[in-house]
């Protein structure tokens, strides 16, 4: 097994001394940018990465960024958040930097938990999920000057635009509303909504954009748009039986599009694959049984909350510049990718309850 390469082996390379080396990677503006330049080529040719501990006990960081590892849930929709996790600890390591996995049992824990990795110095910075309205880890966070980004904008508090709250997150309305033109603009104009009941930050928004978009090109009156809008909780059986309670409602739905993949797969059933539906999160298996579906780009969104957190080429969690002109969030549109369903989904609509 080859060697791996050294820091004495990027001096030779470029020709400067080891010292100038440690320069350019720990205080690179001390070196002339020539010299740099010199030293960077011969990095990216050795393939050189800096030793992470040594590192550590140099500059007295943990180099590391600890997430919350949500509970395990029930919903087809619960692998969005490990993917986003997966694609965030594979760009850290490219950085240089761990990510440390904690849990919690609710928010108010979480921050004790946050408090005491802090304290602890074991955790430079940290990546919030599944943010809410009047979130108290945002606040508590600022407060107490502790680097952070989320995933998931502010809800229902004043700090939207305040560049002490990084944020990155994906545009629900957008997702929803183009799912939505996607029915209309092929002339079905019945196009129901299956999401989760009122007073979810991320629901809510994906529900205005099935509203802005039938509005605008249903050529339904309010009151009839209002009649289609169904509310499930996550879990195929409770979105299976909104769907049939429409149904049986004598309304028609020609249509229906969905705040996740798991109720897309409820209201497929309670149709018998006889109505086409959107989900949301394009999870594998919306991919295995044909279902379209919003896809939310996770890579990006990881590479974002990192960028936010160390500059798109730093490699130390800086948080927040009250100086930096650069926008303190970033906020992604999601792609529909349409699908047709699968032979055995056709044939299970086919089948008699």
């Amino acid at each position: 097994m080859s060697r791996l390469p050294t820091v004495s082996d990027v001096g030779r390379e470029a020709g400067v001394s080891r010292q100038t080396v440690s320069n350019v990677l720990n205080s690179p503006d001390l070196v002339k940018p020539a010299t740099r330049e010199k030293v960077e080529a011969a990095i990216a040719s050795l393939n050189y990465r800096p030793h992470a501990s040594a590192r550590r006990l140099r500059t007295r960081k943990s180099s590391t960024l600890g997430i919350r590892l949500d509970p395990i849930t029930n919903g087809i929709s619960g692998s969005v958040l490990d993917r986003f996790l997966h694609a965030l600890t594979e760009q850290a390591d490219a950085r240089g930097l761990r990510v440390m996995l904690f849990t919690a049992t609710d928010p108010d824990d979480e921050i004790r938990q946050i408090s005491r990795l802090r304290d602890g110095a074991d955790v430079d910075g940290f990546v919030l999920t599944s943010t809410f309205y009047e979130d108290p880890r945002t606040e508590w966070l600022i407060q107490h000057d502790v680097p952070f980004v989320t995933f998931g904008r502010p809800w229902g508090i004043d700090d939207l635009n305040d560049p002490r709250h990084l944020w990155v997150d994906v545009d629900g309305w957008n997702g929803v509303h183009d799912a939505t033109v996607h029915f209309l603009d092929a002339g079905i104009s019945h196009v129901a909504y299956l999401g989760w009941p009122p007073h979810s930050g991320i629901g809510d928004d994906r529900r205005r954009g099935w509203r802005d978009a039938m509005l605008h090109g249903s050529g339904l009156t309010p009151d009839a748009v209002d009649r289609l809008d169904l509310q499930a909780h996550d879990d195929v059986t409770d979105g299976s039986a909104a769907v049939r309670a429409l149904l049986d409602g004598g309304h028609r739905v020609d249509a229906i599009v969905c705040a996740s993949d798991t109720l897309a797969l409820g209201a497929m059933l309670a149709t018998r694959a006889r109505v086409p539906v959107i989900g949301y999160d394009n999870t594998p298996v919306a991919e295995a049984i044909g279902l379209s579906s919003v896809e939310q780009p996770l890579i990006e969104v990881a590479a974002g909350a990192l960028d936010l957190l160390l500059g798109p080429e730093g490699r130390e969690i800086v948080g927040w510049d009250e100086n930096s002109s650069d926008p303190r969030h970033r906020l992604y549109r999601p792609q529909l990718v349409v699908r047709t369903p699968t032979a055995i989904t056709l044939a299970r609509g086919d089948t008699s309850p």
